[in-house]
């Protein structure tokens, strides 16, 4: 089959959550023997030069990137207040990548054309017009939901009376233009049930659209076990802090939890890496937070330390740092929030904690018992390989392309 992913950024390089995902599909589908055409946004937040990229990668994908500026304008998002329109779909709109999607598909044809993220989806009807391709959406997460989650934990009420307006029209938006696709690959069972659930018809004949769960996978040859000891005990968290979950999942616990750990255990050190890390959080001086900001190889920072800590309260998706986490064999403390779409257990395979004291006994059990935090880890590697393995999800993610084809 012939796939054209159209991308809200580029998937190269893959250093946070909707690329790393994006380039997983791209991956596989090369892998069992598909052709892929990528077309990204690039924009302002997450812009990429394209001489940046790798030949071979380039040549494999036929990468495309269109500039699309995302900033966010005072004046056009008040204008927007007044419209039924979504202002968070609205940016990505440009006639600059409209026009070149149309050349990409005059010049080749192709079976499926796939939407990551629903960003994308004003161009679901350029698509229909100069393509007869299967139209499917990638959906990393329930746009809305994240952002109903963000406003319910924002204090300042003016602030959280316009995020409560932009998520109604969201939510309104997005139960719309489902509607518009041959096919929706959610990233978890939870978002698919919402798909579900949202009255997913064809408009023209009332039939159900088909859905699946297509969950993130890893290739397990990059995940080899490995001798290397990690500094024990050690607490870490990696992850971009320009996504507002993230950020406000750190500060909760610097806050709320860290200034017990650091009490009771003074000489533990908790290590912070991410793109686009706040200058504040450096210079507040926590004890013992060492501030990495982004690194070089995740993984390889993964495996350095002990215990990864994941203390998200809004959000939607999967947290694809908590699958790699797994994978690298860390125990894991997240809250229920940040482990949704993961088949894992409490007390087996992760630890769920969401609340401080919660928190504080979960990181004292792992340090603590080295034993049971070996034990968990391992657990959880055992789990993303038998259930997260990237072949055995692509096969899927193939045989529902061709289901909607037929």
């Amino acid at each position: 089959m012939k796939v054209l992913l159209l991308c809200n950024k580029s998937p190269y390089p893959a250093k946070e959550g909707g690329p790393i995902a994006m380039s997983m599909i791209i991956e596989g589908l090369i892998r069992a023997g598909h052709s892929v055409k990528v077309l990204a946004v690039n924009s302002n937040k997450y812009y990429v030069e394209l001489s940046s990229i790798p030949e071979a990668y380039r040549n494999k994908t036929g990468i495309e990137l269109v500039d699309v500026d995302l900033s966010v304008r005072p004046l056009a998002a008040f204008r927007n207040l007044f419209t039924s329109r979504s202002y968070h779909v609205e940016r990505f709109i440009s006639s600059k990548l409209e026009t070149t999607l149309i050349r990409i598909l005059q010049a080749e044809k192709f079976d499926i054309v796939q939407f990551e993220m629903l960003y994308m989806s004003p161009y679901v009807k350029v698509v229909r017009k100069y393509s007869d391709a299967r139209i499917v959406l990638r959906a990393h997460n329930i746009e809305h939901l994240i952002w109903q989650r963000v406003s319910a934990s924002t204090k300042n009420p003016v602030k959280r009376f316009y995020l409560q307006y932009l998520v109604r029209k969201l939510k309104k938006y997005e139960c719309s233009t489902v509607r518009q696709f041959d096919g929706i690959a959610a990233i978890t069972e939870q978002d698919a049930a919402f798909f579900r659930s949202a009255g997913c018809l064809q408009p023209e004949d009332g039939r159900r659209i088909p859905v699946v769960a297509i969950p993130f996978g890893i290739d397990p040859d990059q995940f080899p076990e490995t001798n290397t000891e990690p500094e024990f005990p050690s607490l870490f968290s990696i992850g971009a802090m320009d996504w507002i979950p993230n950020l406000e999942g750190i500060c909760w616990f610097l806050e709320q939890v860290w200034p017990q750990i650091h009490h009771k255990y003074p000489r533990l050190h908790y290590y912070l890496a991410g793109r686009h890390m706040p200058g504040w959080i450096r210079e507040k001086g926590f004890p013992n937070v060492e501030v990495m900001e982004e690194v070089e190889d995740a993984i390889t920072f993964m495996r350095s330390k002990a215990i990864l800590i994941v203390p998200l309260f809004s959000g939607s998706g999967i947290r694809i740092k908590i699958i790699e986490g797994m994978a690298t064999g860390k125990p894991i403390i997240s809250t229920a929030v940040g482990a949704e779409g993961i088949r894992c257990t409490h007390g087996q395979n992760i630890f769920i904690a969401d609340t401080p004291e919660e928190f504080v006994r979960c990181i004292s059990a792992c340090i603590e018992n080295k034993i049971l935090c070996e034990t968990v880890g391992r657990n959880a590697r055992d789990l993303i390989l038998a259930e997260y393995n990237r072949d055995l999800i692509i096969s899927k993610l193939i045989g529902f392309y061709q289901k909607i084809r037929e």
